[in-house]
């Protein structure tokens, strides 16, 4: 009988925690570093170099590869021989473990956990509770796969129930295309075919944990129905033309993992999780011999990318001395750097600015002629102006732009992904803007900021708006003053009809 004592347990699930939040697994550099060197669209390749270099910087620097440290997910898998020697239930152990992790003084992770889902959703501070799920399987050991989720890619998690006749691929195909670019593409699609409701999008969570090897299956071909299926909804998804952060591309999933279980005759339950480029996972073994040692990735597995190159030719943009006229001649797909006075804002400081527009009280801060930024910093850490401080999906902002625009008079808005109808409405009525900067960026996105205060809804944590001074903060241009989206145009420019056998 092998028995695995709970400080070790906990002390390996702590460390791996610490581990994923800025270590890519080796697998998704490389595949990441073959799609940047397939990519043919400008803007797509651009926003894979900034993925890649700030992956590189992240794991030199050991401070997260993006600002949104995620839910911590944990498998279990218990061998039938193996003694857990517990003083304490083991969600409690999991948990004090997530605690130590995001609390840790050289690299604090930010929480992001409420613990009151649909009341006050009040953060829990720690990040706790984690997403635990355990199993007991054969064996002497205890197998652990721990994963950080982000948001932005979990939000887009969709199931159903098909007819046992229907097509999962069609189903897979037409729903990522409904999807957008708020779960960071490129990454890796999960899915789940088959069991229960609850089972199919636990299979889809935990195919996210599998290995990487689409270009290998594609070298040798499939050997069966499975392998079939992931390489129909690869070659059909990625002639989509979705892209990098949606820009338009060749490259919009790196692999598709799908697992399957026994079901009823009359279901084919299908759950989808798409996992984005800050995919971060991590898997151990303890045998009873001590704590987890983690092997982090060879250096050389990154690609030498200058990112001076990417944006050469980039126009500068003064947000001090922003004009209409400026903001008329910014045109979907440009790159821009970005310098001047920035404020952070996201859905909880939206939130309460429109209520006190309502109130008819005054904002604490003036964002007449100004740029806001959607994003939820990481903490700094030594010398650091700020942590890792990449965008968030802005989608979520959009039932409160034309209100923000209409009584501020802010001009320009700097998120991660599409805007919905709405708030393209609201942009083209008062000739404002928006830009994106590259989602699973985070920490290079943080080095372009010089100087950071909060000046406004402290109390909101990582939500609070900060006022920010910025020097050649790399952006894109998503939205112009009349209305154009690139997230429309770049990805009809690159559809295409898949290449199936």
């Amino acid at each position: 009988m092998t028995v695995i004592r709970e400080d070790d347990l906990l002390e390996s699930i702590a460390e791996a925690l610490q581990f994923v939040s800025y270590y890519h697994p080796s697998d998704f550099i490389r595949a990441m570093s073959a799609a940047y060197d397939r990519e043919e669209s400008k803007g797509a390749k651009d926003a894979m170099a900034q993925i890649l270099v700030n992956s590189r910087m992240a794991a030199i620097g050991k401070r997260p590869i993006c600002q949104d440290t995620g839910t911590a997910n944990v498998f279990i898998e218990i061998g039938h021989k193996a003694q857990l020697q517990l003083s304490r239930p083991l969600q409690d152990v999991v948990d004090e473990a997530t605690r130590r992790a995001y609390a840790a003084d050289t690299n604090p992770l930010r929480a992001s956990v409420v613990v009151d889902p649909f009341g006050t959703r009040k953060n829990s501070g720690d990040n706790t509770p984690a997403m635990l799920h355990i199993s007991m399987v054969e064996g002497e050991n205890v197998s652990v796969h721990v994963s950080a989720k982000g948001g932005g890619s979990e939000n887009k998690a969709k199931f159903t129930v098909l007819n046992p006749s229907a097509s999962v691929a069609d189903w897979v195909v037409n729903t990522v295309e409904t999807l957008g670019a708020g779960w960071c593409p490129p990454g890796v699609l999960g899915i789940g075919v088959g069991g229960s409701s609850d089972r199919a999008m636990l299979m889809a969570k935990q195919s996210l944990n599998d290995a990487l090897d689409m270009q290998d299956l594609l070298r040798r071909g499939p050997k069966d129905k499975t392998e079939e299926l992931r390489i129909e909804i690869y070659e059909r998804v990625n002639a989509l033309g979705i892209g990098a952060q949606g820009l338009g591309g060749l490259t919009t999933v790196l692999d598709v993992k799908v697992r399957s279980f026994p079901t009823h005759a009359a279901s084919l339950p299908v759950g989808l999780i798409p996992n984005c480029a800050a995919t971060r996972h991590v898997h151990f073994t303890l045998d009873g011999s001590g704590p987890a040692r983690l092997t982090p990735p060879n250096l050389s597995d990154w690609p030498e990318i200058l990112l001076d190159k990417a944006s050469a030719g980039a126009r500068r943009l003064d947000l001090d001395t922003l004009t209409d006229a400026d903001i008329a001649t910014l045109t979907p797909g440009e790159t821009l750097l970005l310098s001047g006075t920035l404020y952070t804002g996201r859905d909880a400081a939206h939130k309460r600015m429109v209520s006190m527009l309502d109130a008819g009280e005054e904002l604490p801060v003036d964002l007449k002629g100004r740029a806001i930024y959607y994003v939820g910093p990481v903490d700094a850490v030594g010398d650091e102006v700020i942590g890792p401080a990449g965008p968030t999906t802005s989608t979520r902002m959009d039932k409160f732009t034309d209100r923000i625009l209409t009584d501020t008079g802010l001009k320009v808005m700097i998120g991660k992904a599409e805007r919905g109808p709405e708030a393209i409405e609201a942009i083209k009525k008062h000739k404002a803007a928006y830009l994106i900067a590259v989602g699973g960026a985070a920490y290079l996105v943080s080095k372009a900021i010089r100087e950071a205060e909060p000046v406004a809804f402290q109390d909101l944590g990582m939500e609070a708006i900060y006022k920010l001074r910025v020097e050649d903060m790399p952006v894109t241009v998503a939205v112009d003053s009349e209305g154009n989206s690139v997230h429309k145009t770049g990805p009809a420019q690159w559809k295409r009809m898949p290449q199936l056998a």
